[in-house]
């Protein structure tokens, strides 16, 4: 199905017509947007696009100055009808069936399929798969300029004499980039800068390489980016939205790859080389990064970062997802408030750590909080918070610190609440016995592909701890232990939504007994690739509800009613 866009820009009274098939367009000032509007007004990635069949679906970004459709400013994904007016900045557009749009106008073949931009970092319903952007004509012009402006700053500016010195960092950086801005200068005064070549971006692009994070600080810096994958130096692909897509950005070559891969272990006390040739690390923002080079890796030095949410998510930022209901929302700050164990399930990428935070913001502020972690992700609100985090061996294979040696140190230090980042092996026995010997209200996160597998996946990591315990013995101590697992599913238009919380009631034979208090149902996927489907109580109503009320809490019974489809709001004793 092919589409006609009139757009009216400041200024210009007469429209401008392109034609559009289907397929999702970025609309923004950026260069990767398939409809860019150079305007000051205008963000990066501004909105976003979907044309399918005779529908045309838009949302806006995030954008700073917002995007209206007929005068009202749009929020979500919302239909725009064939005579509404879309109004970006001071541009005004009009979307419509071809076969519905009059006859005239200039035509343009520039639409292409961009990515969806999405400067939300939680789950959300994505377009489809967008195609890859075309190359960049001008990307071996531009690295064989970078690659001489490097060679004459190194020449001078010797950045290791100047740290030797005692140039702070701020120091270094400023005087690298006096001096690239005084090579470029002269390059192009002299008229050798290729035709095309954007100077200012040239000076960012060797900058980055030369003391910060090279092409990965635009990505890092794109709010719409929620991972970066770099699969050696030519080829660097992002998820948007849910949806992995190739950028053209490039490295020099393995050595410009291992460069950064270097300043990004190195402050945080990590190490690879050849005899350590693998590494997980972090941002000083809190990105989970992990390396691996040669010759483990056969595609060269590969380099994966998810990225840290700038803005720490709400329960309202997850309801509006669809990541869950209200009700269910209510129910886990209750469940969490009681003090109840609870762990978050899922596979990798579904959204454990962003939940967990999440979970974690409803521990009420006068408690003391231990976290334990692999490297430091977690961001919590309260005041009273010791943060642990694992060590790795160091060159001689020695000094190594655990998840569990953390586990059973924080044991020690008088916790009200553990939050272990994910338990993975032998840890889960220590935090087993932890939750069974006075720490309630303890969290964690498990690898698994649904609740019942979770009891499965705990029975096998207890077994990781060298411990030769029975089975019935190691189904008793998680059936006691457990009181709570919420499962979390990345599904397949790229959304992250909650599919299960479900109750550990107790242990029958040899089997653990579970009830799910809610549940997501999937029903289909509509014209746009989006899953659609419920997310509703079960009519289960959980074994502790009686309790509330002597904790001085109170949840309308109501609310575990599939029948009955109302917000209920949790209240708590002593609160207006």
């Amino acid at each position: 199905m092919a589409f006609t866009l009139d757009l009216i820009k400041p200024g210009e009274g007469e429209a401008t017509r392109y034609r559009l098939d289907d397929g999702s367009y970025l609309v923004g000032r950026g260069a990767s947007c398939a409809l860019q509007l150079p305007d000051p007004d205008i963000s990066e990635r501004h909105a976003l696009l979907l044309l399918r069949g005779r529908k045309a679906r838009l949302e806006d970004l995030h954008s700073a100055n917002g995007t209206y459709l007929n005068g009202n400013p749009v929020d979500g994904l919302v239909d725009v009808p064939p005579d509404a007016i879309i109004q970006i900045g001071g541009n005004m557009m009009r979307v419509s069936p071809a076969e519905e749009a009059a006859e005239g106008g200039r035509a343009s073949s520039r639409a292409e399929t961009g990515g969806r931009a999405s400067s939300r970092a939680e789950p959300e319903p994505p377009p489809p798969a967008p195609a890859e952007p075309p190359p960049d004509p001008l990307a071996g012009i531009r690295r064989q300029a970078k690659e001489q402006i490097q060679r004459e700053l190194i020449a001078r500016l010797d950045l290791k004499r100047l740290t030797v010195a005692g140039v702070d960092r701020a120091g270094l950086e400023r005087q690298a980039m006096e001096k690239i801005h005084e090579i470029v200068e002269q390059v192009r005064k002299t008229g050798k800068l290729p035709q095309g070549i954007d100077a200012a971006r040239l000076e960012r692009e060797v900058f980055n390489e030369a003391l910060r994070l090279g092409p990965l600080e635009d990505l890092l810096a794109d709010d719409s980016v929620t991972e970066i994958m770099v699969n050696g130096p030519q080829r660097v692909y992002v998820e948007r939205g849910g949806k992995i897509q190739l950028t053209d950005l490039q490295f020099l070559d393995d050595a410009s790859v291992m460069a950064i891969i270097e300043r990004i272990v190195s402050p945080i006390g990590r190490r690879i080389d050849e005899s350590q040739p693998y590494v997980d690390a972090r941002l000083a923002d809190g990105s989970r990064v992990n390396a691996i080079i040669p010759p483990l890796s056969l595609t060269g030095p590969t380099v994966t970062i998810r990225k840290f949410a700038k803005k720490t998510l709400t329960v309202e930022d997850f309801i509006r997802f669809g990541t869950w209901s209200r009700n269910a929302a209510e129910f886990m700050k209750a469940c969490v408030i009681m003090r109840k164990n609870i762990i978050v399930a899922g596979g990798t990428g579904s959204g454990k750590t962003t939940l967990l935070n999440l979970l974690s913001g409803f521990i009420p502020h006068d408690e003391r909080i231990v976290t334990v972690e692999d490297a430091a992700e977690l961001r919590l609100v309260q005041p009273h918070v010791v943060r642990l985090e694992a060590r790795p061996p160091n060159i001689e294979g020695r000094g190594a610190v655990t998840i569990r040696d953390l586990v059973k140190n924080c044991l020690r230090m008088r916790p009200d609440r553990i939050i272990v980042g994910e338990c993975r092996g032998g840890e889960a026995l220590d935090m087993l016995q932890a939750m069974n010997t006075g720490h309630d209200g303890s969290l964690t996160t498990v690898h698994a592909n649904s609740p019942r597998d979770v009891i499965s996946r705990l029975e096998t990591m207890v077994l990781m701890s060298g411990m030769e315990l029975p089975s019935r013995a190691i189904r008793e101590q998680i059936a006691s232990a457990v009181d709570v697992i919420i499962h979390e599913s990345r599904l397949s238009d790229g959304s992250r939504k909650v599919v299960a919380i479900s109750e550990v009631t107790g242990l029958e034979g040899q089997n653990v007994v579970m009830q799910d208090i809610f549940a997501f149902r999937q029903t289909g996927v509509d014209d746009f690739g989006v899953v659609t489907g419920t997310f509703r109580p079960t009519g289960a109503v959980p074994t502790f509800y009686e309790h509330l009320k002597s904790r001085g809490l109170r949840l309308d019974p109501a609310m575990f009613d599939p029948n009955v489809n109302r917000e209920v709001r949790l209240e708590i004793a002593g609160r207006a």
